[in-house]
């Protein structure tokens, strides 16, 4: 399947940023948040397939891919920025999808605005509140080494080992075209993420002690690779938000979007299918 020519495409000036977004197809709203290694590029395969049944939305979280860390900005959260998109783009409510940072600003969403939310789809997904136990990677202490020295090419390199290759697999598993890929547009993200963690507006309090209060019908998909930590909070968030479903795919770490897209869509649109 070849990529879409979005129908519409643009910025929405919200609370001091410009947040890009890209629009295709019509019908219920689905909405795509990205990975904090990532942006909305990451989406490209599902733009199109998503577009044939829904008028699907991807964007760039403030700080990634054509969205601009406003200069002497104040505190911003990401679940925020998503709510002034939707009501930029005239959304009521709509199905969310989101991967790693962008699992977490849709389930801080979905808390804070529950009306909102048809359904939720959490892959490889972060949870506010929720605390790394686990060993560190081995890369961990050459990626801090790399990002303080401002060598932002080799700490992407190292984010991509973690995160992509992920747990237990050799590089020469992962398909190279996505290893590159994924290395240039973490290597933009890592290059505002000083001014995004130190403006940043969490939500209060987390969502971690919460979750057993959404109601939305909710997909978590994780990949087997992930990190052993991603893991265990893909059983929690399976435990806690009731009448969830979860799915683990073979030989995908963190983006099984982008590795195993095909059989990724299927899983989504097999879920949405059922809320018809």
């Amino acid at each position: 399947m070849g990529p879409v020519e979005a129908i519409d495409r643009g910025f929405v000036d919200f609370d001091g940023a410009r947040l890009y977004y890209e629009v295709a197809g019509s019908g219920q709203p689905l909405v795509l948040g990205h990975a904090g290694i990532a942006d909305l590029r990451m989406w490209d395969v599902q733009l199109a397939r998503f577009a044939e049944r829904y008028r699907t939305v991807r964007w760039d979280m403030r700080g990634f891919g054509r969205s601009p860390m406003p200069e002497g900005g104040g505190p911003y959260s990401n679940r925020n920025d998503l709510y002034g998109l939707l009501q930029a783009l005239e959304i009521e409510s709509g199905f969310l999808v989101g991967c790693s940072q962008g699992a977490e600003t849709i389930i801080d969403f979905t808390i804070e605005h529950p009306e909102m939310v048809d359904a939720l789809v959490l892959v490889g997904s972060a949870v506010s509140g929720f605390e790394f136990e686990g060993p560190e990677p081995p890369q961990w202490q050459e990626l801090v080494a790399a990002f303080r020295s401002g060598d932002l090419s080799r700490a992407a390199e190292l984010e991509v080992e973690i995160w992509v290759v992920g747990h237990g697999r050799s590089p020469e598993q992962v398909d190279p075209d996505i290893l590159s890929r994924v290395r240039k547009m973490d290597e933009l993200a890592l290059s505002t993420v000083a001014a995004r963690r130190d403006l940043a507006g969490p939500l209060e309090p987390p969502a971690l002690g919460r979750l057993s209060g959404i109601e939305a019908p909710t997909l978590i998909v994780v990949g087997d690779a992930d990190d052993p930590e991603i893991l265990r909070g893909s059983d929690l968030l399976a435990k806690e938000i009731r009448g969830s479903k979860k799915i683990v795919m073979p030989e995908t770490a963190h983006l099984p979007s982008m590795e195993r897209p095909a059989e990724f869509n299927q899983h989504v649109l097999e879920f949405l299918a059922e809320l018809s």
